[in-house]
């Protein structure tokens, strides 16, 4: 008897152990995200398994094309994933289907996004919308099927949980995410 209670009290100080070390990693550093929908066609996938890094923005802003999941500014209790198009201070301007940027410097570019969007991807809509401090404007890759910043409007950085590091499922697509390198001359 006194062999069973032993047995039990190990397993008991694994779990103890392996939930100690678990926890705070998934509530504070890193966070598990499943990809609902197609707005971000076709680099994330519905029923992709994501890694989320909460850490990051501590230390240094959100950068232009980083895909963030952040809490739905009209219903913080919904959990979005978008990419990160404009900047804070930045106007964005949505026009003839591209995306012109004119940063805080007084010049102007047209986002080249190629690196992400197979050809013909085009952007609806007719805007034009300057970021205050601490604002990002954020887009779905899937422009026709996104619900994004055209129409609930900017995000503010509070709102924003982390960046995708990883695709950890489909075990076939697992690979890591990073900014894409933009072209500021298309």
């Amino acid at each position: 008897m006194k062999g069973f209670f032993q047995f039990i009290w190990e397993i008991l100080r694994m779990v103890l152990v392996a939930l100690l070390i678990v926890v705070p990693i998934r509530y504070f550093l890193f966070q598990p995200f499943f990809v609902k929908g197609q707005s971000m066609e076709p680099t994330f996938q519905n029923s992709d398994y994501l890694i989320v890094d909460e850490i990051s923005y501590k230390f240094r802003a959100p950068g232009r094309g980083e895909v963030v999941v952040f809490k739905y500014p009209n219903d913080v209790t919904q959990r979005f994933i978008k990419r990160i198009i404009g900047l804070p201070q930045e106007t964005v301007e949505i026009k003839d289907g591209k995306v012109v940027i004119y940063p805080t410097n007084g010049s102007k570019f047209v986002l080249n996004e190629k690196a992400y969007f197979p050809g013909g991807i085009y952007t609806s809509g007719d805007m034009k919308v300057t970021l205050g401090k601490d604002e990002y404007f954020v887009l779905g890759d899937n422009r026709s099927a996104s619900y994004d910043s055209r129409r609930f409007g900017i995000l503010p950085k509070s709102d924003i949980i982390g960046r995708v590091v990883l695709r950890a499922w489909p075990f076939a697509s697992v690979s890591a995410f990073g900014a894409p390198a933009y072209n500021k001359a298309d």
